[in-house]
């Protein structure tokens, strides 16, 4: 039955299927569906609720994983969608747990405007941007441990292969040398040592080309979405690529530039008590971004002259050095935010 009032809908994100709990703004709840986890659930479940009065939102939980879908879905019919983190342990404990109540909670989170975050749109060339880079990090990761792997058969190798292999200088020489090993019928040690040695080294040339073709695309992309960001010393396509995952294609959702500086996980948190007042380093955030300024603020502290400017003024101030590397990468942030975030005719009028 369809009410006077508008709804919020929450909903409890699942692989096979999503659970919807429908609630007017007093707080009453009014339906519960089950749906299941595909194109055609999602247009039965945007049908239901429009069917129970005029949907202000959709609290959504795990807008980045399982609720992907639903979430591009329903920003592309113009509904508003916020997305809403794992209810509280101590209320599960005290309360119980269903994806019923998980949805409703979905919902009165929104309601009480606990939850106000907008996910991300994922439609746009942030998202290409992420795909390439979680891509590209995996193929790292394994070459390191294909050449760490290749390193230790070298070792244990047969005393002639392995001073044969000393003789070669440079890492690239030597891994396409043991690529052209011709091992043979695998009868002796030397001939199994030369065929893991030939695996391993192809692997690694394999996965070299695939980061570098990796590279030329994300810098394609990055150039194309932030080429100012790109001339400033120290921050590089790596830098910036996660920078622009973690802000997304809307750059309004990020409100100010603290509020970019928090998600980075930069900015001081409170920890005072009593007649004490002071501040503790921030250990939330994305971390991966958090790196990324941490690297932009050595690489600058080395040969910046801007930088060794202050951090020699802020050492004979008596700061130490990772407050200064903290007060730096707060500065980053600060000149990141202004060209990712800020529209451009905001920026012409500063």
């Amino acid at each position: 039955m369809k009410t006077t009032h508008p709804v919020i809908i929450g909903i409890d994100t699942h692989k096979a299927t999503h659970v919807a709990v429908a609630i007017n703004t007093q707080g009453t709840r009014l339906a519960a569906l089950s749906i299941p986890a595909n194109p055609k659930g999602y247009l039965e479940l945007e049908r239901w609720s429009r069917s129970h009065g005029q949907v202000l939102a959709f609290g959504i939980e795990g807008t980045g994983s399982y609720g992907a879908g639903l979430s591009r879905s329903l920003l592309s019919q113009g509904h508003t969608v916020v997305e809403v983190t794992r209810p509280n342990r101590q209320m599960r404990y005290t309360q119980g747990k269903t994806d019923s109540l998980d949805a409703e909670g979905a919902a009165r989170s929104v309601l009480s405007g606990q939850a106000t975050a907008l996910p991300k749109t994922q439609t746009g060339s942030s998202e290409m941007i992420r795909h390439l880079k979680i891509a590209r990090d995996t193929a790292v990761k394994s070459r390191s441990q294909a050449m760490v792997t290749l390193k230790t058969l070298i070792i244990n190798a047969p005393a002639d292969l392995r001073d044969a292999l000393d003789q070669i200088r440079g890492k690239v020489a030597l891994i396409r040398h043991i690529a052209g090993f011709r091992p043979g019928d695998i009868d002796t040690t030397l001939a199994s040592a030369k065929t893991a040695m030939r695996a391993l080294a192809r692997r690694w040339l394999w996965l070299h080309e695939e980061i570098l073709a990796h590279d030329r695309e994300l810098e394609r992309l990055v150039a194309k979405r932030a080429p100012a960001l790109m001339a400033s010393h120290g921050i590089a396509t790596l830098t910036i690529a996660e920078m622009l995952i973690l802000v997304g294609d809307d750059p309004t959702r990020i409100h100010s530039e603290a509020a970019f500086a928090k998600l980075c996980g930069v900015c001081p948190i409170p920890a005072s008590s009593g007649k004490t007042n002071r501040f503790r380093l921030n250990r939330g955030g994305n971390r991966q971004a958090n790196a990324a300024l941490y690297r932009v603020a050595i690489v600058r502290m080395r040969s910046h002259e801007p930088t060794l400017a202050y951090v020699k003024k802020r050492t004979k101030d008596g700061k130490s050095k990772s407050e200064i590397i903290r007060c730096l990468k707060r500065y980053i942030v600060r000149e990141i935010y202004s060209h990712l975030c800020v529209p451009k005719s905001a920026q012409i009028a500063a």
